[in-house]
């Protein structure tokens, strides 16, 4: 028989990301872990915001510096996904996918762009560390799904054909098993883990 599975999603904020991990087995769903995770160097508090800090260089110095960043975020993110990973096989799960909530910020993909924008740098700033946990995921070979935040109920719904009011009860009722905190993080990061193990997204 295969073990049963189980899916981690994340929300991430400006050096850290907050981490929901959800197991399916016959008795239901069941929060098997849930922490913060940092992904900067605390020596280093500039990295906290990637692209702020590099708005005043040139390109060529800007491109070093976070591709810097990015190797410290990637690591730190790779060290956190694969010790849970480690550590859920030992409790007899087997983790399936990861999932990563998105923001609805347009994205611009010249860094010589991004750094002539405000709005830009704030939006790259975001998505550094979403692709960080990204690239982290599958340089443990595991499956990655990145969903818009304001799409996740709705996409949910549809694919678990379950009303959205029901989806919150039952997220709300994980919330219990394991007490605060249980903000919006956590529930919405618990949603698509649970979107995850529903087998219907890709």
């Amino acid at each position: 028989m295969a073990p049963p599975a189980a899916a981690m999603a994340f929300a991430s904020h400006s050096g850290w990301a907050a981490m929901v991990v959800l197991g399916k087995s016959a008795a239901g769903l069941e929060v098997l872990a849930r922490s913060r995770i940092e992904l900067i160097d605390t020596h280093d508090p500039d990295s906290k915001q990637p692209y702020h800090a590099v708005e005043m260089v040139c390109v060529e110095e800007a491109m070093g510096r976070l591709d810097g960043y990015m190797a410290v975020a990637k690591s730190m993110a790779h060290q956190a996904i694969h010790a849970e990973r480690a550590n859920l096989e030992k409790r007899g799960y087997r983790l399936i996918a990861v999932g990563i909530l998105e923001s609805a910020a347009r994205k611009t993909s010249s860094l010589a762009s991004i750094l002539a924008s405000h709005a830009a740098i704030h939006a790259a700033d975001g998505d550094h560390f979403r692709n960080a946990l990204a690239a982290a995921a599958e340089q443990d070979s595991l499956a990655v799904r990145r969903i818009k935040a304001r799409a996740l109920e709705d996409e949910t719904a549809a694919d678990l054909r379950q009303p959205v009011q029901k989806l919150r009860d039952t997220i709300a009722g994980l919330g219990r098993q394991v007490g605060a905190p249980w903000g919006a993080d956590q529930k919405q990061a618990a949603l698509l883990a649970w979107l995850m193990l529903s087998g219907r997204c890709p």
